[in-house]
C-alpha cells in the first residue's frame, strides 16, 4: 500500500543537472512515486541567481538561503549539484545532522573529503549516495559496492572524462594538433571556459579516487592519486600510436598489486592496442573496465556526462534513498577495512614508449643501448627516422619496467652528447 504523505526533496544547484532532475521528478512524479512506494514532494530549491530564468522550475520554490533549506527539519533528501568544496561540505554535513540524506554527484569533495562525510552519514543514521559522481549516467558506483562486494576486484581501467577522450578522438582521426581539438570540443560544449580540471587530469583523478576506495575496501583520497594530464600529447605522438596499431587515451587506472598488499592509482595518457575495447570509444563517451577474481572483465559503456545523464543518475540514488527512509533503514555505506596503501607512482611497472632527438651519427643506437641495459631496462623495439641537419628521431619501445627505473633512464640519457632531447614518453597500457 502506497503512503500518501510525500517525502519531501531539497534540491541544492539548479543549473543543467538540477534544471533535469526538477524536469524528471515533475514528468514522471506518478511512475517514482509507485518504484519508491510514496509520493515525492520538490519543497526547495537553493540557487544563487533566482532571477535566472529556468525553463520548467516553479520560482515558487527558488531561494538563496541554501542552510536555511537544509535545516528545515522536514527534509527527507537532499539532492546536490553545485559541486566544489564549500559552503558544500557544511550544507552536506547540516543535511546530515538534521535528518535528511543526501545524493550528490560532487566528485571533487568526494574524492577530497568522502571519508568523513561517510563517518556523518552514518553518525546520524542516514544514506549518501554519489552514483552521478562518476561517470555520468553510467551504473557503476553500485554495481562495485553491491552486485561485486562477494567478489575480489583486481583492476578498474578506464576512460572517465568525456572532455579529454574527444580532443584525443579528434587528434587521432582528424590529424589535429592539441589546440586545434581543444576549441573544436569548447565550441561543441565540451569544454568548459576553463578547461584546466579536465584537461590536466584533476577530474579523472577525482573519479579514479572514488573507485579505487569502493573498488579496494580503501581510503584513497584525490592526493593518493598519480594524475597528468592531455596537454602535452602531441600529433607525432598519436601518429607513433598509429604506427604501432595503437591509439592514445587518458586512463584511470586502479590497479590491486600482484601480492595484494597495496594497490597504485594514476591517471595519466597512455597508448593502448586497437584491439582493446576501449580503443574504440569515441568522442565524450566514458568505458570503464572492472577486472574481478570471479567475475571475469566486465565492461561499462555510455554517456559519462551531459544533464540529462547525470541526472538519471541522482534519479536512481533519490529513489534508492527514499526507499531506504520509507523502510528506515540505511543501504551500504563506506567499506574500507582493508586498509591498503597506495604505493608510489615510481613502484608501477608498465612498458614505455620513448621518442628521442638524437645526433645522426653511427654508435649512437649503442650508447642508448646501453643506458638502458645499465638501469636493467629491456627495450622490446627501436625505431630510427633520418632528420634534417645531422640529426634523427629514435622511439624506443620498451618491456616492462618500473617507473623509477624508466625515470632514471631518461635522466642518463639526458646526460648524453649525442641526445638533443626527450620529445615525449608515453606509457603503454592494455596488454
Amino acid at each position: 500500500m502506497m503512503r500518501t504523505r510525500p517525502l519531501k526533496v531539497a534540491l541544492l544547484g539548479c543549473g543543467t543537472v538540477g534544471t533535469e532532475v526538477t524536469r524528471i521528478m515533475t514528468a514522471q512524479a506518478d511512475d517514482l512515486a509507485a518504484r519508491i512506494g510514496a509520493p515525492i514532494e520538490l519543497a526547495g530549491i537553493a540557487v544563487r541567481r533566482p532571477n535566472k530564468v529556468r525553463a520548467g522550475v516553479p520560482a515558487e520554490l527558488l531561494t538563496t538561503d541554501a542552510t536555511a533549506l537544509v535545516k528545515r527539519g522536514d527534509i527527507d533528501v537532499v539532492v546536490e549539484v553545485i559541486g566544489g568544496i564549500e559552503p558544500v561540505r557544511t550544507l552536506i554535513t547540516t543535511a546530515f545532522e538534521h535528518g535528511a540524506s543526501v545524493v550528490s554527484a560532487n566528485k571533487a569533495l568526494l574524492a577530497a573529503d568522502g571519508a568523513s562525510l561517510h563517518a556523518k552519514a552514518v553518525e546520524y543514521g542516514v544514506d549518501l549516495y554519489y552514483e552521478a559522481a562518476v561517470a555520468g549516467a553510467i551504473p557503476l558506483i553500485r554495481p562495485l559496492r553491491e552486485s561485486l562486494a562477494g567478489d575480489k576486484v583486481d583492476r578498474v581501467l578506464g576512460i572517465v572524462n568525456g572532455t579529454t577522450n574527444f580532443i584525443l578522438d579528434r587528434m587521432d582521426s582528424t590529424g589535429a594538433g592539441y589546440s586545434e581539438a581543444l576549441d573544436e570540443a569548447t565550441a561543441l560544449g565540451y569544454a568548459e571556459a576553463d578547461p584546466t580540471a579536465d584537461v590536466e587530469g584533476f577530474d579523472a583523478a577525482a573519479k579514479a579516487a572514488i573507485l579505487a576506495g569502493i573498488a579496494f575496501h580503501t581510503r584513497v583520497t584525490i592526493q593518493d592519486v598519480h594524475r597528468e594530464g592531455v596537454t602535452e600529447v602531441t600529433a607525432a605522438d598519436i601518429a607513433s600510436a598509429r604506427r604501432m596499431g595503437c591509439t592514445v587515451k587518458l586512463l584511470a587506472i586502479c590497479e590491486r598489486k600482484a601480492d595484494g598488499r597495496s594497490v597504485t592509482v594514476r591517471v595519466h595518457p597512455a597508448m593502448i592496442p586497437l584491439s582493446h575495447p576501449l580503443a574504440s570509444v569515441r568522442e565524450a563517451y566514458n568505458a570503464v573496465f572492472v577486472e574481478a577474481e570471479a567475475a571475469g572483465r566486465l565492461m561499462f559503456y555510455g554517456p559519462g556526462a551531459g544533464g540529462t545523464p547525470t541526472a538519471s543518475a541522482v534519479l536512481g540514488d533519490l529513489v534508492a534513498a527514499c526507499r531506504n527512509k520509507l523502510a528506515q533503514t540505511t543501504g551500504a555505506g563506506e567499506s574500507a577495512y582493508a586498509r591498503l596503501p597506495v604505493s608510489p607512482m615510481g613502484d608501477v611497472v608498465t612498458r614505455y614508449h620513448i621518442s628521442l632527438d638524437v645526433a645522426d651519427k653511427p654508435g649512437v643506437l649503442a650508447q642508448v643501448a646501453t643506458v638502458f641495459a645499465e638501469h636493467d631496462v629491456s627495450i622490446d623495439t627501436v625505431r630510427q627516422q633520418r632528420g634534417k641537419n645531422g640529426e634523427a628521431s629514435l622511439v624506443v619501445v620498451t618491456h616492462r619496467a618500473s617507473d623509477a627505473a624508466l625515470s632514471a633512464t631518461v635522466s642518463s640519457l639526458r646526460k648524453l652528447d649525442t641526445v638533443r632531447g626527450v620529445a615525449s614518453i608515453m606509457r603503454v597500457e592494455g596488454e
